[in-house]
């Protein structure tokens, strides 16, 4: 499948933001765990817990300039199932390589499904709606697909998952997942999408 391909089939991304995080979001670019923790100026001997470890609750950053930005929590991390289902990879080098992507579901299902689960419905969230299209064509050559939700790893879980996970596009397993009902979960982009205002339709509450 072409860049073009997967923006006719998915015309929409989906982003669930912290409430209010839209204007600093249009300031700064929709950020990574890691770029945040740069443009925070996180200390180093502070950083490990933060993007080399599953985060228990969430954290406040603030900044005399930029402000406060909230890195969630990520419980849904389990951490036996984790290290028992990690190729070629540490748990450490897991939760680094997701801290330092951003995240986007390709349909309404997914975002509603996390929107629905216990540590979410309680509380309002910004969702960002972006055209996939206007991503790619500024994007393409830094976006990896997930065939599966990367940051939960529930108890009993037997999927796999490392270094083969996110694949580029037209490196994207197709073949093999032609057949599932859903054969992309997650679209990524390392490090951050920096103008992503430029490819927002859509903010809502919610």
């Amino acid at each position: 499948m072409t860049p073009p391909e997967l923006a006719r089939r998915w015309p929409h991304l989906f982003h669930l933001a912290e409430a209010g995080a839209w204007p600093s979001i249009q300031r700064h670019g929709l950020l990574s765990t890691t770029a945040l923790l740069d443009l925070f100026a996180v200390p180093p001997d502070q950083r490990h817990p933060l993007e080399g470890a599953r985060r228990t609750r969430s954290h406040v950053l603030e900044h005399p300039e930029h402000g406060t930005a909230v890195l969630r929590d990520n419980l849904a991390l389990h951490p036996t199932a984790l290290e028992r289902t990690l190729d070629a990879m540490t748990a450490e080098e897991w939760c680094r390589t997701l801290n330092a992507r951003v995240f986007f579901w390709l349909t309404e299902a997914r975002w509603q499904r996390l929107r629905a689960t216990r540590l979410y419905r309680d509380r309002p969230h910004d969702l960002l709606v972006l055209n996939t299209a206007s991503l790619l064509a500024a994007h393409g050559d830094r976006v990896e697909l997930s065939p599966l939700n990367s940051g939960a790893v529930f108890a009993l879980t037997t999927v796999r998952r490392g270094p083969q996970t996110f694949r580029p596009v037209r490196d994207f397993d197709w073949e093999g997942r032609r057949r599932s009902a859903e054969p992309v979960v997650e679209l990524t982009v390392p490090d951050g999408v920096p103008d992503v205002a430029d490819h927002v339709v859509d903010v809502r509450r919610v």
